[in-house]
């Protein structure tokens, strides 16, 4: 039997990297799985590769978390397919980098919307059926450059946002048997990171070479690292543990 036995996981942002790797994980656990993305053929095309993982059942649905009505339609359609909802995963990013003298209006928006509004629509879509059920868990995605990064003030005051946001949701939602918590990772090779070696005219193989030397462990992360990590967090093992954020990242952030 599989921790996830009988279980319902929604998954944002789930048709490629980290998202999708976590889908593969809480599948491989025995859970049905639900792909959202901004694009439903993505979505479909990766539910599709998610059901070949055992008896892994798993649907692809289109959805812009940023879209109140758009994400309270997409819930309730996993519940009508799949027959319920106990795992909530906010994963969706997008990413719109420049120093802030460059950055416009509309990039810091996209970003804020995506990442902190999308999390805030999902979640507050999913807590009517935890509540009701008691029993929920909710894991939202973080990141190092919530500590600061060069070139990101959109992205690292959404991240640190989302610090808050899963604070906030630890108090309010505990009393309802619901658990909410958030991973921060560090460096994950994934095809986003990929998309910014090619930004700074590096080479994918030196950019996570400079990756890897800024951490202890001398490696860079992959999305079956986070994943690792949120099946634990989203586990009932995880009980315990709410309103924290555990930053999985190599180790780059303790110098």
């Amino acid at each position: 039997m599989g921790r996830y036995d009988g279980r319902v996981a929604v998954i944002t942002g789930a048709a490629r990297g980290i998202g999708f790797g976590t889908a593969q994980r809480f599948a491989a656990e025995g859970a049905s799985v639900a792909i959202l993305d901004l694009d439903e053929a993505s979505a479909q095309e990766a539910a599709a590769r998610i059901e070949t993982i055992g008896d892994a059942r798993a649907i692809g649905v289109g959805c812009d978390v940023a879209d109140g009505a758009a994400a309270e339609a997409a819930v309730q359609r996993v519940v009508d397919e799949l027959g319920g909802i106990h795992v909530l995963v906010n994963n969706a990013g997008i990413t719109r980098d420049n120093l802030l003298f460059k950055m416009t209006e509309e990039d810091w928006d996209l970003v804020m919307n995506v990442h902190l509004k999308g999390a805030f629509n999902m979640t507050k879509a999913a807590q009517k059926h935890f509540v009701e059920q008691r029993y929920g868990k909710i894991l939202n995605l973080s990141s190092v450059s919530a500590l600061g990064n060069r070139g990101q003030a959109n992205y690292s005051a959404a991240k640190m946002g989302v610090q808050g946001f899963t604070r906030t949701l630890g108090i309010e939602l505990g009393p309802f048997g619901i658990n909410a918590n958030a991973i921060a990772p560090g460096f994950i090779a994934t095809e986003m990171t990929d998309a910014t070696a090619a930004r700074v005219k590096m080479s994918v193989e030196d950019f996570r070479a400079a990756a890897a030397e800024a951490n202890p462990v001398k490696r860079v992360g992959f999305p079956e690292d986070i994943a690792a990590a949120a099946a634990f967090l989203c586990s009932d093992e995880a009980s315990y543990i709410t309103g924290q954020t555990l930053y999985v990242d190599g180790g780059a952030k303790l110098g």
